[in-house]
């Protein structure tokens, strides 16, 4: 599966973990390497990956079965080379090699948003913007944004609307892609606090309760929320195609604040200011992570 298995806690992410399943998704025409009769492997071979990066393949060997956890540098960045890592992931095989073995630093569960940033969110009335945690915990959101989620009965975190609430799978036109985001950014969370006992326990319950969530974690695909499109179905206004970018809270760590925007004059902003005049009653919201679940709607 490509990560190690903590009794009463998620998949651990390691290195050696990283490495396996990364060697497993890059096969020998992607690197330009031969290939004759049947492979017992469904990518590299340990020593095919160590004659790319350079290194003896016992010393490959000791990497992927945690014996060997001090790779220089340039080995790393050769193993990157060589498992033809993306910027971001070669950014999270660093941090796994220089943890060690350390505890990372634990996040809350129960993050606190600033009284200014509460009102800068109060005063977006047309657009839908929020604030996550590092562990994709939603622990404030506009009325925009709470009318949005109205048709979703889990409502603490985005990992687990997506996995584990039906209404992920209407309200997510390309729900595979927007499943595969947030497993990348929970991996990405995962490298920058190892250990933390919040996002081990997400994993756990994910990974015990969503076969799509575990088949997508083995991966280990790393990405960060920058900016990008969402695709999204509202029972009561229809489609949206919104844009989405997000920002760094500096006054507190791990926290990113979400805005989504429509194409001005486009039928998305018509359904948006639509579906704001029919959830005005909604205030906003700092929501105290952990509650997790709301009556349905009947």
């Amino acid at each position: 599966m490509g990560t190690d298995e903590t009794p009463g806690a998620g998949p651990r992410v390691t290195l050696e973990g990283f490495l396996r399943a990364r060697r497993d998704r890059v096969r020998p025409d992607d690197v330009g390497l031969a290939t004759s009769g049947r492979r017992r492997v469904p990518g590299l071979r340990r020593e095919e990956v160590a004659i790319l990066a350079g290194v003896s393949t016992d010393y490959y060997m000791r990497l992927e079965q945690g014996r060997e956890r001090h790779p220089s540098p340039q080995v790393l960045d050769a193993l990157a080379r060589a498992l033809l890592l993306d910027e971001e992931a070669t950014d999270h095989l660093r941090r796994l090699a220089l943890s060690d073995g350390r505890r990372g630093r634990g996040s809350r569960r129960s993050g606190r948003v600033g009284p200014h940033l509460l009102r800068l969110l109060d005063r977006w009335g047309d657009t839908p913007a929020f604030v996550i945690g590092p562990t994709l915990d939603l622990v404030a959101r506009n009325r925009l944004a709470e009318a949005l989620y109205a048709d979703f009965t889990i409502t603490d975190n985005l990992a687990r609307m997506t996995f584990l609430d039906p209404a992920a799978r209407d309200f997510h036109r390309d729900w595979n892609r927007a499943a595969d985001a947030v497993v990348a950014e929970l991996h990405k969370a995962a490298g920058l606090r190892l250990d933390d006992p919040r996002l081990n326990g997400l994993v756990g319950e994910l990974s015990l309760k969503s076969t799509d969530f575990r088949v997508l974690w083995s991966r280990h695909d790393v990405r960060g929320k920058s900016g990008g499109t969402k695709r999204l179905y509202h029972r009561t206004v229809g489609d949206l195609d919104l844009h989405y970018e997000s920002f760094t809270v500096n006054d507190t760590e791990g926290q990113q604040l979400v805005v989504y925007q429509a194409e001005p004059g486009s039928p998305s902003e018509e359904a948006l200011a639509l579906l704001g005049s029919l959830h005005t009653a909604y205030p906003v919201t700092g929501s105290e992570p952990g509650a997790g679940e709301r009556p349905a709607r009947t």
